[in-house]
Order: structure tokens, then C-alpha cells, then sequence
């Protein structure tokens, strides 16, 4: 099965690493998140992939130019610089056959989700997508004052925060008919029409996940993947 990971956004929001280097690249314990990504499908055996590049796709061509992953099936290719995640995907249509199921991610996020049970979970229900949904731990205690005093406190807990869309994508061909041009994001109309439609399925993640927006997020990162993530 084929696996599209999406890996040409500015990264603006972690500047400091992507004004040289696309944020996929970004090192996380001593290797590009795109990387912990791509092993993670590896492990469940799905080995072919397309990475839809856009800002610094040069960087990513010359990185698996010069290292050797012969044992995935590696098709890098160019969506555009200002192109969006719907369009991006959509630029991958001709890569699809009728009626194709295929696995999509974002390339700056790290989970340690059971691919074969997200999987047959999409096959069993039968629609267009469904996503990995997570809950991510809330950033802040919680506090009731009255006056000087408080009179409430709560600390921060993943059970204050809803359910996300954690990325790690199950899609079917037909999800193309849903993204109108590359300045479409596919979070947005695509996602919302098929909700509407009742074809988009949530899977439930309740284990390790965690995506790179910033360098804190990078610093945590580092941190639970000790912890959570095998290599």
C-alpha cells in the first residue's frame, strides 16, 4: 500500500531550524522526523512512499541522494512552494489507481499508532477517510480565583483537552473529488464535506503522539520519544 506524506510547508513557526532546512529534516534524537515517520510505516510493512515536496524540496532530494534507503520505494515529488495540503494531495492523484485505498500524513508529527488495526478499522467501516484522532495533554494548569484567592485548582490533564486530528490518514481515491485546487486545505472544505457526508471516520489514539510546531514542541519531543517511541 502506498503512503503519502505530506512534507512542503514553510515551517514558520519553527524558524530558527527551517530558514536552512525543510522542517521534515528537522533531527529528532539523531535523525530527521521524516524518518521516525517512514519507520514507522516500514515496521508495518509499508514500504512505498510519496512525499509531496514544496519549501526546500532541493534539501530533500540531496538528502536521499546521499543516503541509502534501499529498502523503501522513495518517490519525492514537487507540489509547489505556496501549494496547501489539499492541493498538495491533490497533485498526487495521477500516482492512484480507481478505487485505491492508500495512507497519508503530515511529515512533522511522530505517533506510535497500531497502522494495521487503523487500517483494517477503515476497511471494516467502509468510507472515504478516516483519521487518527488524539488527545493531545492540556498545556496549562486550571485555576478558580475569587477575589485573591483560589479557590480551584487543577493540573493540566489530557482529559481537558478534545480530540484532534492527529494526521496518519487512511483515504480511498475517491478523497480527490473532495479538493477543488491547490489552494484548498484539505483540513478544511474536503474534511468538513465529508462530515457532512457521514464519510469520514475517527480512529482513537490513546497512546503516543506528538507533532513539531515549535521548538518546544522539539524539546519535547526529544523527551517522549525516550519514553514512548522503540526504534
Amino acid at each position: 500500500m502506498k503512503v503519502v506524506i505530506l512534507a512542503g510547508g514553510f515551517g514558520t513557526r519553527i524558524g530558527e531550524y527551517t530558514k536552512t532546512i525543510p522542517k521534515p529534516l528537522i533531527k529528532i534524537s539523531g535523525k530527521p522526523i521524516l524518518i521516525h515517520i517512514m519507520e514507522l510505516y516500514s515496521r508495518y510493512g509499508f514500504k512505498e512512499f510519496y512525499i509531496a515536496l514544496g519549501y526546500k524540496g532541493n534539501v530533500i532530494k540531496k538528502f536521499f541522494k546521499k543516503n541509502n534507503f534501499s529498502k523503501w520505494k522513495i518517490n519525492l515529488v514537487e507540489t509547489g512552494k505556496n501549494t496547501m495540503t489539499g492541493g498538495r494531495l491533490k497533485r498526487l492523484k495521477k500516482y492512484f489507481k480507481k478505487n485505491e485505498t492508500f495512507m497519508m500524513t503530515y511529515g512533522d508529527g511522530i505517533s506510535n499508532v497500531n497502522l494495521k488495526k487503523l487500517l483494517n478499522f477503515h476497511k471494516k467501516n467502509k468510507r472515504i477517510a478516516t483519521l487518527t484522532a488524539v488527545r493531545p495533554p492540556a498545556r496549562f494548569g486550571a485555576l478558580k480565583i475569587s477575589g485573591k484567592r483560589v479557590k480551584y485548582f487543577k493540573e493540566k490533564s489530557k482529559l481537558d483537552e478534545g480530540w484532534i486530528n492527529g494526521g496518519f490518514f487512511v483515504m480511498d481515491q475517491k478523497i480527490f473529488d473532495f479538493i477543488d485546487s491547490d489552494k484548498t486545505y484539505l483540513e478544511r472544505e474536503p474534511l468538513e464535506k465529508l462530515t457532512k457526508n457521514k464519510q469520514l471516520l475517527a480512529y482513537k489514539h490513546k497512546s503516543f503522539w506528538q507533532c513539531m510546531d515549535t521548538k518546544r514542541d522539539k524539546d519535547k519531543l526529544e523527551q517522549l520519544l525516550k519514553k514512548n517511541y522503540k526504534n
